[in-house]
């Protein structure tokens, strides 16, 4: 075949996948982006999803984690970046102030409806008895 890179033997004998590689990034719906050796240099580092399979770990490829060091405070504080709602929730014998808050550290999808007065306290420094 004209214009066709084999890797190894020809014919059937030849591999179907090489090896392994690192996805860069998402080509569109069906495609993917690789991290290819400079030995393959001449193939294009676009592929179609059929011509990738699923990788299967490997214990051996799993770096080990003994010189790692983290660090001992990995916290942060929660902080409320601007509210998006507000509505009172009707129950039994009394009502309930909520608000819809988007926060500092979280996606636009984890918006979180929380209690008026314990945001107040917490945040806005106003007592709770309001």
């Amino acid at each position: 075949m004209k214009g066709v890179l084999r890797f190894g033997k020809k014919g059937k004998l030849s591999p179907r996948y090489i090896r392994p590689y690192e996805i860069l990034a998402r080509v569109g719906v069906v495609a993917y982006r690789l991290a290819l050796p400079l030995e393959l240099s001449l193939v294009h580092s676009i592929f179609h999803v059929s011509m990738l399979r699923k990788y299967i770990p490997d214990p051996s490829h799993v770096l080990k984690a003994s010189n790692i060091q983290l660090d001992e405070n990995l916290t942060y504080e929660e902080e409320p970046v601007f509210i998006m709602d507000k509505q009172v929730r009707k129950l039994r014998l009394k009502e309930m102030a909520t608000m819809k808050v988007a926060w500092k550290n979280h996606s636009s999808e984890e918006v979180a409806w929380e209690d008026e007065k314990v945001m107040r306290a917490k945040y806005y420094g106003e007592s709770a008895t309001h």
